[in-house]
């Protein structure tokens, strides 16, 4: 059984951190990213990965 983490997705543009995700424990180097909507902006904005 592998373990999952939360991670927190931050808003690029203002900030806000509106999400959290499930993600697996492997070791990434990247930080994951994802286009999503931003009640503050109101508008489909890029949420990356905050730990």
């Amino acid at each position: 059984m592998k373990k999952k983490t939360k991670v927190g997705l931050a808003c690029t543009d203002c900030g806000s951190r509106n999400y959290s995700k499930n993600k697996s424990a492997k070791l990434q180097t990247k930080r994951l990213e994802i286009k999503k909507y931003c009640s503050r902006c109101d508008e489909h904005t890029i949420h990356k990965e905050t730990r």
